[in-house]
This record gives C-alpha cells, sequence and structure tokens, in this order.
C-alpha cells in the first residue's frame, strides 16, 4: 500500500513539474469549432482554375478560395497555401481554410483575402519521376515551385482576380514540405512577401547530415530593411519532421530575427496545421491577434 502511494505522489509531482507547451497557452489555443460550420456564417467560395506554367512548360492546376462578399471592384491581398510532400492542389481541402477563414472573418478576427492553394511539385515537362515522393527529382521539382510561383502562378491571379500588390498584402505559409517551401520562398522574396508562415516544416531549408540545405545557418535570417511577420508551428508529438521546426527557430533566434515560435498538442496531420492557419490567419495583412 504505501508503494502504491509513494507512486501515485511521484506521478502528480512530476505532472505537476512538466512544462507546459503553448497549446495549453490560451495566446494560441482555437476557439471551441472553429474549424466546423456554423449557422448564419457566410463561407469562402471555392474555385477551381488552370493556368500555363512557362516554367514547367505545361497547364497547371490550382485553388482559389474567395471571400464570401468578392467584389471584382474591391482588392485583397492574397495567402499562397501550400501543400506537403504526399499532396497536391487538393490537399488543403482536408484543412477546411473556407471553414477556418470564414469563422475568424465573422468573428472580426481576419481579413478578407484570397487564398490560392497550388501544386507546388513544379516538375518541367518530360521530367521522368521515379515514383518515390522522397526523391531527389522530386526535392527539385518542389524547390523549383519558386520560379513557377513568382513567373507564372503570381501573374495568372494578378491577371484574373481583384488583388492588393505589395509585400504588405501578400503572404506565403504551408504544411510540412509546404511548410519547408514557404520559409524558403519567403526569406527568399522578402521583397515580395511580408508574411510567412511554417506549419511543421520539413527538413531541408538548412543542412542536415550530409546534405545541404536550401541556406547556410548564418544567410537564415530576416533583412533588416523589411518588416516581416514569420510563424513556425510544431506538433509535440510530431516523430516525422522532429526537432526541425524548433531547429529552425532558434536559427532564426540566432541570427537576431524576431519571429513566433510555439507547440501545439499534436503529431504530423492537420490538428496541428491546421491550428497553425487559424493563428497565421490571426496575425497576417494588419490583424495581430491579442
Amino acid at each position: 500500500m504505501r508503494t502504491g502511494c509513494f507512486l501515485l505522489v511521484l506521478v502528480l509531482a512530476l505532472l505537476i513539474t512538466l512544462p507546459c507547451f503553448a497549446d495549453d497557452t490560451q495566446a494560441y489555443r482555437p476557439v471551441a469549432d472553429y474549424d466546423k460550420k456554423q449557422e448564419g456564417v457566410a463561407y469562402y467560395k471555392l474555385e477551381a482554375k488552370s493556368y500555363f506554367s512557362k516554367t514547367c512548360g505545361k497547364i497547371r492546376d490550382v485553388l482559389v478560395y474567395l471571400p464570401p462578399e468578392y467584389n471584382p471592384d474591391a482588392a485583397y491581398p492574397v495567402l499562397y497555401l501550400l501543400h506537403g510532400i504526399g499532396g497536391n492542389h487538393l490537399e488543403w481541402t482536408g484543412g477546411v481554410p473556407d471553414v477556418i477563414l470564414g469563422n475568424l472573418l465573422a468573428a472580426g478576427e481576419a481579413k478578407e483575402m484570397i487564398v490560392v492553394t497550388p501544386n507546388i511539385k513544379a516538375f518541367p515537362a518530360g521530367t521522368p519521376s521515379s515514383g518515390n515522393m522522397y526523391s531527389p527529382e522530386t526535392f527539385a521539382a518542389f524547390d523549383n515551385f519558386i520560379n513557377d510561383l513568382r513567373d507564372d502562378l503570381m501573374p495568372f491571379i494578378k491577371e484574373n482576380y481583384s488583388v492588393l500588390e505589395g509585400r504588405e498584402n501578400t503572404a506565403v505559409a504551408g504544411l510540412s514540405m509546404g511548410g519547408r517551401e514557404a520559409l524558403y520562398i519567403g526569406l527568399s522574396m522578402q521583397d515580395t512577401f511580408g508574411y510567412v508562415g511554417a506549419f511543421a516544416p520539413a527538413p531541408g531549408v538548412l543542412p542536415y547530415f550530409a546534405e545541404g540545405g536550401l541556406f547556410t545557418e548564418e544567410s537564415f535570417r530576416l533583412e533588416e530593411q523589411y518588416e516581416t511577420f514569420v510563424m513556425i508551428v510544431a506538433g509535440t508529438t510530431d516523430t516525422t519532421v522532429g526537432e526541425w521546426p524548433k531547429t529552425y527557430s532558434d536559427t532564426l533566434t540566432k541570427n537576431g530575427s524576431t519571429h513566433v515560435f510555439y507547440e501545439t498538442q499534436g503529431g504530423h496531420n492537420f490538428f496541428v496545421w491546421k491550428n497553425g492557419l487559424y493563428n497565421f490567419a490571426r496575425n497576417i495583412f494588419g490583424m495581430k491577434a491579442e
């Protein structure tokens, strides 16, 4: 009996002294049913579009989410929202951005915005595929998306939708491999993107093992002449990307680059990714979550 009581006291003591992750911090905890449709709320409208990519030499598909009261005579900021390594332009439909952003808009906690979810596997036409999503060719295709985005997709969106221009009206974010690419694109094009979100970002932005990175540790930084909002999110039980989100955060901190980093309970899944989108959307385009 004494042994049982001792163990119970020990367990309780450990629970009291365990560190609290940011999911237990009210600042990053979504309201109840933030990702479910509510009565009386108008939601974003989804359009399926195609555009010709000179970068890839072929037609590519993209989804565009428009605010409930979208008006072609008005103008809107744009968020480019990127999928993971096994997904395509459809993957984010599983994260219901139309619902999350619609609820935030109705609550006055996000700006009206156009959301674009492209296919970021930018394989050039005729490129043979090994079928291995972890092959060097696949990684190269993801990294090639920066060219497709800059030279083809962004001009297409500007031509076909009423958008506000300028870095203060342009954001990029993504989940997993899309988070890696959001960091790559956002920090490579700081003159274009004022907001960068990385939800459980994959490795490769910095060197790892014997592989080179998209940046060196020294070059992975925000430029002083720009005011850029960067948010990095990690799942407390994410064994897929492991410590890489925190490594990216620690490197930015080491380089004197102010940003937001928080952990939320969950693994490598939409439980974490939706949380990231919710908090990111509350802090971009002039919004500042309390």
